[in-house]
């Protein structure tokens, strides 16, 4: 399903409708004058006989049309396609009109029809372009057989037989077709050009921002080693003196605070070795169950979570390198689901499939609102109204991307909402 345009997408498709209508109003006027300097310049530098009066009323109704156009062009109304495509019909049926009076097929400017579905083919849409065409065409067949002579010596007798009409009418046919469909091309392959150049510029910033908050992360790691080793020397001593020992509260509740210490002291260690600083640890080595098995016990311990329901039917378990950034973006994504739903339970679902390893976490919450599925894993792009939000989401696809995989999002249809990670299995894998 694809998603409907927010404000800030459909500014530039009204922008560009605008531009567009703008442009072919700027094309009819040099039509119009080229057109009444080769009316001029024919009847009275070469001498032939026009029906001047029909056919500079149809000039001016042209004129009239695009001062009319010019007029609607200054409405804040969005211009769709089908407003180009009855502009272009009536140039159409105005440069028929022309031909109709000078001539019909035996007039050069009957290939002026191909100038109309070349620019058809630059601004209007696949059917439309192809409606242009048979329009087109059907006028060239009618003025082959409906037209006014012109009144010149030369072609008093003129010697159009049936078999040049059909091979000018082919030829015609074949220029206009392949017009399109290379001007179609042409654009497609621009645009696809475009959007890989604002994919790749979007990821230069995206990644430009993460080595900045890496920097500022590593910093603060830093910082935080003193007063968290400081912290867990005193809480060792507390454990051991008498007025603590004898109160079993208060032992139990001393301990829940080393369990937190440790696990702070975990995630500053965690940060260093993501920033290249990994104080001696190296990558471990184990293999795919162990390490998702070890996350989730590791993640039900140190959360609230009501229930988490776990299923990895049909993983292999494989050898892998275990991962702090893996770990941290699985772990990200059950967060977040967990602020979602407190009190509701949650589901990991493990499961591979060709080769990919994918995890599913579903929640019972709100679900995700609109504009946060279309801007999902984007910087400071969080449903919590929270100064900052949305920064865990957007480190986690990140990982999944310098992986190779890919973390997506929707919402489930009787509540709740699925978040998907596909990762493949050989970027896990130790290397041969």
């Amino acid at each position: 399903m694809r998603p409907t345009l927010g404000e800030g997408d459909r500014a530039p498709v009204q922008l560009a409708g605008r531009k567009n209508l703008l442009q072919l109003i700027q094309l009819r006027w040099l039509a119009a004058a080229g057109q009444l300097a080769t009316i001029v310049l024919v009847q009275f530098a070469l001498g032939v006989a026009l029906p001047l009066e029909k056919m500079l009323s149809l000039l001016a109704v042209l004129a009239l049309f695009n001062l009319a156009s010019w007029l609607r062009s200054r409405l804040a109304l969005p211009v769709g396609n089908g407003e180009l495509f009855a502009g272009l019909m009536v140039d159409v049926a105005v440069l028929t009109g022309q031909l109709y009076f000078a001539g019909g097929v035996t007039n050069p400017f009957i290939h002026l029809y191909l100038l109309l579905v070349a620019v058809g083919s630059v601004l209007l849409r696949p059917h439309f372009i192809w409606a242009l065409v048979v329009v087109t065409s059907l006028c060239f067949v009618g003025l082959t057989q409906w037209h006014r002579p012109l009144a010149m010596a030369e072609l008093s007798n003129p010697a159009l037989t049936p078999e040049y009409i059909g091979g000018l009418l082919l030829c015609y046919v074949l220029n206009a077709s392949l017009l399109v469909i290379f001007i179609t091309r042409i654009g497609r392959n621009l645009r696809q050009r475009d959007a890989r150049l604002a994919d790749l510029r979007q990821r230069a910033a995206e990644e430009e921002h993460i080595v900045r908050m890496g920097l500022l992360a590593s910093g603060a790691a830093h910082e935080l080693g003193t007063p968290l080793a400081t912290l867990s020397v005193i809480l060792g001593d507390w454990a051991r003196m008498a007025p603590f020992a004898g109160e079993p509260e208060l032992r139990a509740e001393i301990e829940e605070m080393q369990l937190q210490l440790q696990r702070c002291k975990s995630i500053v260690g965690g940060i260093l070795m993501s920033a290249g600083e990994s104080r001696g640890d190296a990558p471990l080595h184990t293999t795919l169950h162990r390490f998702l098995d070890g996350l989730v016990e590791e993640w039900r311990t140190t959360r609230p979570v009501a229930r988490l329901e776990y299923r990895r039917d049909g993983v292999p378990d494989l050898p892998i390198i275990s991962d702090s950034a893996l770990k941290q973006m699985i772990g990200n994504i059950l967060d977040n689901a967990l602020e979602a739903a407190p009190s509701a339970p949650l589901t990991l679902l493990a499961a591979c499939n060709d080769d990919t390893l994918s995890l599913r976490v579903l929640d019972e919450g709100p679900g995700f609102p609109p504009e946060m599925l279309v801007q999902f894993g984007k910087p400071y792009q969080s449903s919590k109204g929270r100064p900052g939000g949305g920064l865990g989401l957007f480190l986690s696809v990140n990982v999944a991307r310098t992986l190779g995989g890919r973390i997506v999002a929707r919402n489930r249809p009787f509540g709740g909402a699925e978040v998907i990670v596909t990762l493949p299995l050989a970027a896990l894998m130790p290397p041969e």
